[in-house]
């Protein structure tokens, strides 16, 4: 009865005279049979379960008694009402008078419902906060999970998954380092662990472009001395100043690489941290260089992070305008360099043929004609012909030219064949995002070979 009880009826029963329980029990069988039909008779809803067991609490003082009873019944809110009032017509409880009087039908499903409502309370609060997670919170998790699966090892240390086969690596301190660049999509670093460079970092570095990607502090300078001594460096970047590399976000992450310099340019310096440091916005001033050792302005080229994140990693060349001093490039840049201050002086001596590379992409790109110019390596006009034609035309011309200058966005398909066909440069008005960047190939967006025309006198 006690899982199906719905209602609860109370009520206090007073005798003048002492009485038992048996006797309370008897009155209330007795007075109400054929009170309420058959269908409310007492006894028969005893017998079907449909009315509980009655209890009662009585007791007597100074030749009188009074008590509590309670009924647990199974029936509707109408048929329990009824009942109830029925019991207010006893008058007698064995030979004494009495009086019995209804003090409260209690809802048992209504102190369940507080139950239940009380208890959900308690698990919102303990039960869900532990468990529930965000979408960035399993967005982060999983991310987490493939960063472990992706690291690897080369010769015994912790790598990312291109370090194998990648023309460029990136050389960082342990392995926290190659977990935080794995997490922002470079896979071609490599951790040295320790200021002892292994032999097999050695050993790679004299056969890729190498970057070394250091922590802020003295640790950082003494893995950098003793790489220049064992190995070949080509480039360097610093995290900022006492800072880690494994504890810098996705954006001081890719400006420290933006920012990195040529090994050659900061070797002879006492502290080369500080000379990096000057270009990355750090607090640490640098060195004030000679006019015979300027330091070139930083770049970041493809070549040296193989990564899926995005195209932060573009090379970038600044010009350098007639008269002045020429900053220290590489030999890979010098060209370029070279073939802006040519443009420059044609342009002043009034040569109205282009005969640079600057100059035809300043007639095709910065005119916005979008169109494709051929140019062979003497700087003669090859073919001329629509953007959107240049990979067919590449297909089947000949003689292949030296140059591809377009005005249109450079992808992958494009410079695959350019490699294939033997193309030595192209210039394009912006670059794709590329998954192999061929090396036999020069690429440049306009703004890499000068930020702007050169004036004329």
């Amino acid at each position: 009865m006690e899982d199906t009880t719905k209602y609860l009826i109370h009520a206090d029963v007073r005798a003048d005279g002492v009485v038992e329980r048996s006797d309370v029990v008897g009155a209330i069988f007795g007075q109400t049979e054929g009170l309420l039909g058959d269908e409310l008779d007492l006894r028969d809803l005893r017998q079907s379960q449909r009315v509980g067991r009655i209890d009662v609490e009585i007791s007597s003082t100074k030749g009188n008694s009074h008590g509590h009873l309670t009924i647990a019944t199974s029936l509707d809110k109408v048929e329990t009402a009824t009942l109830a009032a029925s019991l207010e017509t006893i008058t007698r409880v064995g030979p004494c008078r009495a009086d019995l009087e209804v003090t409260e039908i209690e809802d048992v499903r209504a102190a369940k419902r507080k139950e239940v409502v009380d208890r959900a309370k308690e698990l919102l609060r303990a039960g869900f906060d532990e468990t529930v997670m965000s979408s960035e919170e399993i967005l982060a998790e999983v991310r987490q999970h493939v960063r472990v699966e992706d690291i690897t090892e080369y010769e015994g240390l912790p790598a990312g998954p291109r370090v194998t086969d990648s023309d460029a690596i990136i050389i960082v301190e342990g392995r926290s380092d190659v977990l935080t660049l794995l997490k922002y999509g470079v896979k071609n670093a490599i951790a040295v662990e320790g200021t002892n460079v292994p032999d097999a970092v050695a050993e790679l570095t004299r056969h890729r472009t190498v970057t070394a990607f250091l922590d802020g502090d003295r640790g950082g300078d003494l893995i950098l001395e003793e790489l220049s001594q064992v190995g070949d460096v080509d480039y360097v970047a610093f995290a900022p100043a006492d800072e880690s590399v494994e504890e810098l976000d996705h954006h001081q992450l890719f400006a420290a690489l933006r920012n990195k310099v040529p090994y050659d340019s900061v070797s002879e310096l006492n502290d080369p941290r500080e000379a990096v440091a000057a270009t990355d916005g750090s607090a640490t001033p640098a060195p004030a260089p000679t006019d015979s050792e300027v330091v070139s302005p930083p770049t970041i080229d493809e070549e040296s992070v193989d990564s899926d994140a995005d195209d932060s990693g573009r090379s970038r060349t600044e010009s350098v305008a007639p008269g002045t001093s020429r900053p220290r490039t590489t030999s890979a840049d010098s060209s370029d360099v070279e073939a802006a201050d040519s443009a420059a002086e044609s342009d002043q001596n009034g040569d109205s043929v282009p005969s640079t590379v600057y100059e035809h992409a300043t007639e095709v790109i910065r005119s916005g004609t979008d169109r494709c110019r051929f140019v062979g390596d003497d700087g003669a006009v090859l073919e001329e012909i629509d953007a959107n034609d240049t990979y067919d035309s590449l297909e089947e011309t000949e003689p292949v030219p030296d140059t591809l200058v377009v005005d249109g966005i450079l992808n992958q398909q494009l410079l695959d064949l350019a490699a294939d066909r033997g193309v030595d440069r192209i210039v394009a008005r912006s670059l794709g995002q590329f998954t192999k960047r061929p090396t036999s190939v020069r690429v440049h967006a306009i703004d890499e070979i000068a930020k702007k025309p050169p004036k004329k006198s």
